[in-house]
């Protein structure tokens, strides 16, 4: 963890209805000085949709050759590789070929959908990426539960999300503009 990162910790009460996954997690999330409320929930949003136990937190915006997220096998080959933000097209190409299945979550609003135009034809034709698209709302009020101490219930049923912190709820319901089987967004 970079030393002037400030930490949060946030215990995670996990109901995925899609996976059957029912799990509680406490995790540690060191945010970078430059890294936004709003990025710092996107990961942990992330971490949330694909909640295992080998799944971990890359070690930051600095580290290029680790992803936000990842997800190992015994043998320390990767099988998850999920970014959030806008990823350089280099590294996306790159992840795609060190990992079984890579997943991007842009958020942004325009940023994001003008960053979706520049790179869509090349990215569909990368079999193993999934890249989906949080609304400029949602990413916002996912930074509004921020807390260095969180306590959060999640919540996900056919597709829907719901993350809530005492009386504070979030909806979000994400776009997929790429899944790995088929080429959508266009």
């Amino acid at each position: 963890m970079a030393s002037n990162a400030t930490i949060f910790k946030a215990t995670l009460q996990i109901s995925d209805m899609d996976r059957q996954y029912y799990e509680d997690h406490t995790v540690t999330l060191a945010r970078h000085p430059s890294e936004t409320d709003e990025r710092m929930m996107v990961r942990l949003l992330a971490f949330v949709l694909h909640a295992h136990e080998a799944l971990s937190f890359g070690r930051g915006l600095s580290t290029e050759e680790e992803p936000a997220l990842w997800q190992k096998d015994l043998t320390g080959a990767i099988q998850q590789w999920i970014e959030v933000g806008q990823p350089e097209e280099k590294t996306i190409r790159r992840a795609c070929g060190r990992a079984k299945e890579v997943y991007i979550y842009i958020y942004g609003g325009r940023g994001a959908d003008q960053w979706w135009e520049k790179h869509m034809a090349t990215l569909n034709r990368l079999e193993n990426l999934v890249v989906m698209n949080l609304s400029l709302d949602e990413s916002q009020a996912l930074a509004s539960l921020a807390q260095p101490g969180m306590q959060l219930q999640c919540t996900i049923q056919e597709g829907q999300i719901w993350m809530a912190s005492g009386e504070n709820s979030v909806h979000i319901a994400l776009t997929v503009l790429k899944s790995a089987s088929g080429r959508l967004g266009q």
